[in-house]
């Protein structure tokens, strides 16, 4: 027998699967990784943690699954995760995690510029892009840039350990690089106005489809992994990107929301539209001839976290008895509101100055109220995104929903009723393992096309309904959060720059 091998490296792990043809779980691994915060909004890890925790993921899952041969593989990475490497791909310094918005004065300078391929991203390159993040390199750490043989992604580091080869994916090229796959590829003149002409030579030498072959895993990561078989390695991209080929393949009006340490929106249409709230539309990202957009809420469950965990001082352990006891509150009753920009806004603000606040606090608030609190914020900024996909002509007909919402009943319980829409559940699986089985398959030719090997490979779901008793209270509330983002949107930024400073951190 020969499987399929998916590995998923998020922000606090590496998750591994070993799947059969049919889809069916043969192994599961999983290893952990730290995160160092060396000043507000910043954000690293170093790339040798990433590898350290795949070979160990990827060693646990095999032996679970009896060590059969892998006849593919394939990996995604969490977007914008920038390693920065001398010729040998050791690392220069710390990678920028995706979350780091230090870039943020680089991502006001990619707005000012002036070319076409920037309609693609709303006429400006975010501050988590790897673009700002290798201006920020150029202008802060300029010995590290000029000695940086490679300025990667996750996925093209991991890719290249498996394989010995600098092979790039196309979506993550598309999505944040500029990368114009309908005109000219790498946007040399935009790199240049941008202050590093060089870039172009830094990135993978190589960009591949979504679900082509790159090549045979290495035998000296065969060794380390304990890989045997063919191990073709497939071109993945962004975890969250893929999961539309988890739920069925992309079709117009679907949407695929992972919430978790942050929430990403993603859906495909067929025409392109241009609205200055959305990252996109990406040409050729994922399908051909079709155009990926995204939103998304850089701190979503991560602020639950910070709640629970930092703020409210209770154990992960007795983080259910939180939940429990304040989905038992009744919604609006505490007077309390949270803004959950703290680490700034994606979209539709396209605001990495932008910061979290609790409105509302008196002596008499309870720390489960404070929660209770933070879970709605969050929800409200969901919804934020997704009303600015309708505004600006995106379809939201059905909202497909996974992640580490699925742990948490009352995140998952007032999204829907904040929402006031049914949220398609997605059950039993990791989606972007699953999406990386399918990738695996269809580019080892084991199930037809990409198409149909996601049609073939789709998870099961479940529907969760609105309570339209609640609707007029979230109503008053999603207005309030409205409001307070705007009043407070002066005094973020203000408190983002240091005193006797212009630049801000």
């Amino acid at each position: 027998m020969t499987a399929l091998l998916a590995i998923d490296l998020g922000t606090e792990s590496a998750r591994v699967c070993v799947y059969a043809a049919d889809g069916a779980t043969l192994g599961r691994g999983e290893s952990g990784y730290p995160t160092v915060f060396p000043h507000p909004g910043w954000a690293e890890q170093d790339p040798e943690d990433w590898w350290r925790a795949v070979v160990s993921a990827v060693r646990a899952a095999l032996a679970e699954a009896g060590s059969p041969a892998v006849a593919g593989l394939a990996v995604a990475t969490t977007a914008s995760t920038v390693a920065v490497l001398d010729a040998a791909g050791r690392p220069l310094r710390p990678a920028l995690l995706w979350m780091d918005a230090r870039a943020s004065a680089e991502s006001e300078l990619t707005a000012a510029a002036d070319h076409p391929v920037l309609a693609y991203t709303g006429g400006a390159d975010a501050v988590e892009w790897l673009v700002p993040k290798a201006m920020w390199l150029a202008r802060n750490e300029p010995e590290t840039y000029r000695a940086a043989h490679r300025i990667t992604e996750a996925v093209d580091y991991l890719v290249w350990r498996l394989t010995g080869e600098w092979a790039g994916s196309r979506m993550n090229a598309v999505c944040k690089w500029n990368h114009d796959p309908l005109g000219a590829g790498l946007p040399d003149d935009l790199y240049a106005t941008f202050g590093v002409p060089d870039l172009r030579d830094k990135l993978p030498e190589r960009i591949v489809p979504v679900g082509d072959p790159v090549a045979p895993v290495g035998a000296a990561a065969r060794e380390e992994l304990g890989i045997h078989g063919e191990a073709v390695v497939c071109a993945g991209g962004i975890d969250a990107h893929l999961s539309l080929l988890a739920i069925g393949g992309a079709r117009t009006g679907l949407v695929s929301m992972v919430s978790g340490t942050s929430t990403a929106f993603i859906t495909e249409i067929g025409a392109p539209v241009f609205p200055p709230t959305i990252w996109g539309p990406y040409p050729d990202a994922l399908n051909a001839g079709r155009w990926l957009i995204e939103g998304g809420q850089v701190s979503s469950g991560s602020v639950l976290t910070w709640a629970g965990e930092s703020l409210l001082g209770r154990p992960r352990a007795e983080l259910p008895r939180l939940i429990a006891d304040a989905a038992a509150l009744p919604p609006g009753e505490h007077g309390l509101l949270v803004l959950d920009y703290f680490m700034g806004n994606r979209t539709p603000l396209r605001d990495p100055r932008l910061r979290g606040a609790v409105l509302g606090l008196t002596l008499a608030s309870r720390p489960v109220e404070i929660y209770r609190a933070a879970v709605e914020g969050v929800a409200y900024g969901t919804r934020q995104v997704l009303e600015s996909f309708v505004e600006g002509g995106v379809p939201v007909d059905e909202v497909y929903v996974s992640g580490g919402i699925r742990h948490n009943p009352l995140w998952l319980r007032t999204t829907a009723d904040v929402l006031g829409r049914p949220l398609r559940l997605v059950e039993g699986d990791n989606l972007t393992l699953r999406a990386c089985a399918v990738i695996a398959a269809a580019g080892t030719g084991q199930a037809g096309s990409l198409a149909e090997a996601a049609a073939g490979l789709a998870l099961p779901t479940r529907t969760v309904e609105p309570d339209g008793t609640h609707r007029e209270v979230y109503q008053r509330g999603y207005a309030d959060y409205r409001a307070a983002t705007a009043a407070t949107r002066g005094i973020a930024h203000r408190l983002t720059t240091p005193w006797g400073s212009e630049v801000p951190v």
